[in-house]
C-alpha cells in the first residue's frame, strides 16, 4: 500500500503552494484592525471597570445614606442613570458604525456597529427594568405612556430589531446595510429621549438637571459620580470585548471561504 501524508501536512503544502488571490473587496473586508483591538489596551480596561464597579457597589449600599421619603428603593437611582448614560454610548457607538459602514463596508466598521447596538440591547434592558421598579415607590405604579418612557423603549426596540436581523437573517452585505441603516434610525431618536421631559414634560423626574431631589447628602453625589464613571468604563470594557470576538469571528468566516475555494474544507470531499 503506498504511504500517504497526513491530511494536515497535505493541506498545508497545498496552501503554500496555491497563489491567493486578492480582490479590492477582499482588502475592504479584511483590513486592519482597530488599534485599541489589543490586550495592551483591552486588560487595563478591564481592570478599571472592575475596581470602579466595586468601589460603586461599596459606596452605594454600605456608604451612602437612605433617603427619607424612598428609602432603600432610591439606590435605584444608582442604577438606573447610569444604565442609560451606557445605552447612549452603545447607540452612539453603533450609529458611528453604521454610518462609517454605509461609507466604506468593512468588517471592523460593522463589528463596531453590531458590537454597539447589543450594548444598546443590554443597557437598555436595565433601563427598562429598574425604571418601572422605581416608579412603583415613587408613582405608585409600575408603567405610563411617559414621553421619556415611551421614546426610550422604541429606541430598545430599534435595536432589539437590529439584533433580530443580524442573528436570523445571515451575514450578507444585503442583511448588513440595512442593519445599519436601523443604527442610525436608533441614534435619531437619542436626542428625542433627552429632551423629551423639558419639551413635553411629563411624569419622569430630572432629578440631575433640575429639581427633582434625591443627591442631597454628598456621600450620594459621590455614589452617583462613581457610578456613572463604574457603567461608562464597563459599557466601554463590553463594547471592546464584543468587537474583538466579532472580528475574530469574520476572521474565521474568511478563512473558511479561502478553505473552500481551494478545495481544504472537509465539506467539500466526497
Amino acid at each position: 500500500m503506498p504511504e500517504t501524508k497526513p491530511k494536515s501536512v497535505a493541506r498545508i503544502a497545498c496552501i503554500a503552494a496555491t497563489p491567493v488571490k486578492t480582490t479590492a473587496s477582499a482588502l475592504a473586508r479584511d483590513e486592519r484592525p482597530f488599534r485599541f483591538d489589543r490586550d495592551t489596551f483591552f486588560v487595563p480596561l478591564f481592570a478599571l471597570s472592575t475596581i470602579l464597579l466595586v468601589a460603586s457597589l461599596y459606596w452605594t449600599f454600605e456608604v451612602a445614606p437612605i433617603e427619607a421619603q424612598m428609602g432603600i428603593v432610591q439606590k435605584i437611582f444608582y442604577f438606573h442613570v447610569p444604565s442609560a448614560y451606557a445605552m447612549y454610548i452603545g447607540a452612539t457607538a453603533c450609529f458611528i458604525g453604521s454610518v462609517m459602514y454605509l461609507l466604506k463596508p468593512t468588517d471592523a466598521r460593522d463589528a463596531l456597529g453590531r458590537a454597539g447596538a447589543e450594548l444598546a440591547i443590554v443597557m437598555g434592558l436595565i433601563v427598562l427594568v429598574t425604571g418601572p421598579l422605581w416608579a412603583a415607590k415613587a408613582w405608585g405604579f409600575l408603567w405610563t405612556w411617559d414621553p421619556r418612557l415611551t421614546t426610550s423603549m422604541l429606541s430598545w426596540l430599534v435595536y432589539v430589531a437590529y439584533g433580530v436581523l443580524r442573528s436570523f437573517s445571515g451575514d450578507g452585505e444585503g442583511e448588513r446595510k440595512f442593519a445599519a441603516a436601523l443604527g442610525i434610525l436608533g441614534a435619531a431618536n437619542l436626542p428625542i429621549i433627552h429632551y423629551s421631559v423639558q419639551k413635553w414634560g411629563g411624569q419622569h423626574p430630572a432629578v440631575v438637571t433640575g429639581k427633582g431631589g434625591g443627591l442631597q447628602h454628598p456621600d450620594m453625589r459621590i455614589a452617583f459620580i462613581l457610578s456613572m464613571a463604574a457603567f461608562t468604563f464597563f459599557a466601554l470594557t463590553l463594547l471592546l470585548a464584543r468587537i474583538r470576538l466579532e472580528r475574530v469571528q469574520s476572521r474565521l468566516a474568511r478563512a473558511e471561504e479561502d478553505a473552500i475555494d481551494l478545495g481544504l474544507d472537509d465539506r467539500t470531499e466526497t
